[in-house]
């Protein structure tokens, strides 16, 4: 997977992986990083799907449809590739914590969905279900924080809620931040959120 993998100041800190949004790559979210936590490591991942000549992590059907088969393969790819990573950079597996924004929040939390181990925390901006009628892993010590908008067209304030009620019901550790706007990232949701990592 195309990648740009930045080596830390501080060793000990986790990984941030960080997952576009659709049209986006892997330059698009190396900013947030510096907000978040300037001293961690980053491994900033270009999605392996093409839409209309748009990167994606996964295909959709539809907006707000995705294609299960095609999400189940390529969140396996992703969980395969953070394993190869991890090797190749010498960076603790057990210690990334991702950062995803609309469909690269989709796909992180699709990894939270199959993967018991596959991330420490993550934190989703304007997430969706991944999939629905699945039994989650146990994910005792997960922390995700969930950013959400009140006027989101393509995320709809009960997908937040569901999502969040899914992940608790699978003991993970959820705050849900909601923000008075629409689809798009904002600086608020960015800040609510760093101030969310440095919490944990």
């Amino acid at each position: 997977m195309k990648h740009i993998f930045q080596q830390g100041k501080d060793r000990l800190k986790p990984t941030l992986l960080l997952l576009h949004g659709t049209g986006g790559n892997e330059q698009d979210l190396l900013p947030l990083a510096t907000i978040i936590d300037e001293q961690a490591s980053i491994l900033s991942v270009r999605g392996n799907v093409l839409e209309n000549g748009m990167p994606r992590f996964f295909r959709r059907l539809a907006e707000g449809i995705f294609d299960e088969e095609d999400l189940v393969f390529r969140t396996k790819e992703l969980n395969e590739f953070l394993d190869e990573a991890a090797e190749k950079y010498d960076f603790d597996r057990e210690n990334i914590i991702a950062i995803g924004y609309s469909n690269g929040a989709n796909i992180a939390a699709s990894l939270l969905f199959h993967y018991k181990n596959a991330l420490k925390a993550a934190i989703l901006h304007h997430p969706m279900v991944p999939r629905r009628g699945i039994d989650l892993p146990d994910l005792t010590g997960k922390l995700v924080f969930i950013a959400a908008g009140t006027n989101d067209p393509i995320c709809a304030p009960a997908e937040s809620e569901e999502l969040k009620s899914l992940l608790e019901k699978a003991k993970a550790k959820v705050e849900l931040y909601w923000d008075n706007r629409g689809h798009q990232l904002t600086r608020e949701e960015v800040e609510a959120a760093a101030r969310w990592y440095q919490s944990i």
